[in-house]
């Protein structure tokens, strides 16, 4: 039986920026443009940074059902809606943990301040696969 995500966090109502370290790269969200693809929650970080060229690894394709997009929120922590079970259980996998860790695939900001995220080293993809 495939892996299901859990049902989407409301959209955000108002634009809010996502900055992704150490890639430096900060990303105007335009709420009325979500969803961007199929990675992760709609509006999640993971789906947000993908759409705008920032490489974070997604084994088991934005479903809650590894690790591997493990970030750490530095700020708007409080922004993102609490963490699901499910979630939790994966992310306590992740190395690095933090109290701040989320997964990408499941963070989905409100909108109501910026957010900074940072992506560890080990889970920046740094290949491409090819567009079919």
């Amino acid at each position: 039986m495939p892996t299901l995500p859990p049902p989407p966090p409301p959209p955000p109502k108002k634009p809010y920026s996502v900055t992704y370290l150490p890639a430096n790269i900060t990303v105007a969200v335009d709420p009325s443009k979500i969803p961007y693809d199929r990675h992760g929650q709609p509006g999640s970080i993971l789906e947000i940074g993908l759409a705008h060229g920032v490489d974070i690894d997604h084994a088991c394709g934005g479903v809650a059902a590894c690790s591997t997009c493990h970030i750490v929120i530095k700020e708007g922590f409080e922004s993102i809606p609490e963490a699901t079970e499910r979630e939790q259980d994966y992310v306590d996998m992740a190395p690095g943990l933090t109290p701040t860790s989320r997964l990408a695939c499941q963070s989905v900001p409100d909108g109501s301040c910026s957010v900074v995220v940072f992506v560890p080293n080990w889970n920046r993809n740094h290949a491409r696969e090819a567009t079919h």
